[in-house]
């Protein structure tokens, strides 16, 4: 189909007859959303107007936000795409678990219930929530435990992705602050809207991890810890809607991002007890050190043979830059290529690796 031409001339439409608008209110641009954030935000909310400080500068654009062009650019980017290839839980997932990809969305979801109600800027909210994993490496956390040796400061998902993996895209600063500091062991981040998606990330991982090894037979929902069953309820739905609530909430009457002391015993009860029987379970931690074992082995080749890496004409072998440039290749890697990659490099004994990496 090619569209219909309409009555008035040069004008095509997808469909006949199109739904009327009614009138119009004006254009919606740059300047008007600008403009509205005065009255929408709230006071400490970060506004467009003022930040968006970029390393190479740029022209505004006539529609987007600053933050808006930010989550566009994630969006679009091929560091989020591959995050559909990239483990979360479960190495090789059925089709209904979790990827890195999948829980980026969900994190979107969450952080942008919290934002929208306490009247945080969404789009910031939304461009850090998309971001956020990018740094991640094939095979899980593993990938972390896998790279750090091969870099004096160490591999941190968190950083990696703001300072390497997004700095082709040119990122506002408040953008890349909140990928930098969303776990909760770094820095607080700089804006509401970076301490809203930490904690976004939070309850959606310990709710969905929770459900995906529920689907997987790992655990049962009757075993979870009293406080939890109490507090949060035992399905991912009822989970969130407790944690998203208090969030709100403890947000609103606090003045700062935060939930409960009761919901927060709750969280971390929650969290610790996938620690205890997802993530530390024996075929977890035999899949992580099969992990560790075939992404070491990627690198050493490509810190040997540096030929073989998409910018190498440029590299020598066992030079720092070298090193840096392989890490930067394989953790750019999704779980399956990257496994293909060492099967057809190593043959045998990294055939044996990923099958040691496949669910039991």
């Amino acid at each position: 189909m090619s569209g219909h031409l309409v009555d008035d001339p040069g004008l095509r439409t997808a469909h006949h007859p199109t739904v009327p608008l009614g009138g119009s209110l004006g254009v919606l641009d740059r300047e008007a959303r600008e403009a509205g954030e005065e009255w929408l935000l709230a006071p400490g909310a970060t506004r467009s107007v003022g930040a968006g400080s970029r390393a190479v500068e740029e022209v505004a654009d006539p529609w987007r936000t600053c933050f808006e062009r930010d989550r566009d650019r994630i969006l679009h980017s091929t560091a989020f795409r591959r995050l559909a290839g990239k483990t979360q839980v479960f190495i090789f997932p059925a089709d209904h678990q979790r990827t890195r990809l999948t829980h980026a969305l969900e994190v979107v979801q969450v952080a942008n219930a919290i934002s929208s109600a306490c009247r945080l800027n969404l789009a910031l909210t939304e461009a850090i929530a998309l971001g956020h994993d990018c740094g991640h490496g094939p095979g899980g956390h593993a990938s972390e435990e896998a790279l750090s040796p091969f870099l004096a400061e160490g591999f941190d998902h968190a950083v990696w992705g703001a300072d390497v993996t997004a700095a082709p895209l040119n990122l506002c600063a408040e953008t890349l602050d909140g990928i930098r500091n969303h776990s909760w062991s770094r820095p607080t981040p700089a804006t509401p809207e970076g301490e809203v998606v930490a904690l976004a990330d939070r309850i959606a991982y310990c709710a969905h991890d929770l459900e995906d090894a529920v689907h997987a037979q790992i655990v049962t929902s009757d075993e979870l810890p009293p406080l939890v069953a109490k507090h949060c309820g035992t399905s991912r739905g009822s989970q969130l809607d407790a944690f998203v609530t208090d969030a709100v909430t403890t947000t609103l009457s606090s003045g700062m991002v935060a939930i409960s002391e009761t919901m927060g015993e709750a969280l971390e009860a929650l969290r610790r007890f996938n620690y205890e029987r997802i993530y530390l379970r024996q075929a977890s931690v035999d899949q992580s050190s099969a992990v560790v074992d075939l992404l070491r082995g990627l690198v050493d080749h490509y810190v040997d043979h540096p030929m073989a890496l998409p910018i190498g004409a440029e590299l020598v072998p066992d030079d720092p830059d070298t090193v840096r440039a392989a890490v930067g290749y394989v953790s750019g890697m999704t779980d399956r290529f990257a496994c293909s990659r060492a099967v057809e490099l190593f043959g045998d004994r990294a055939a044996a690796l990923v099958n040691a990496m496949r669910p039991l």
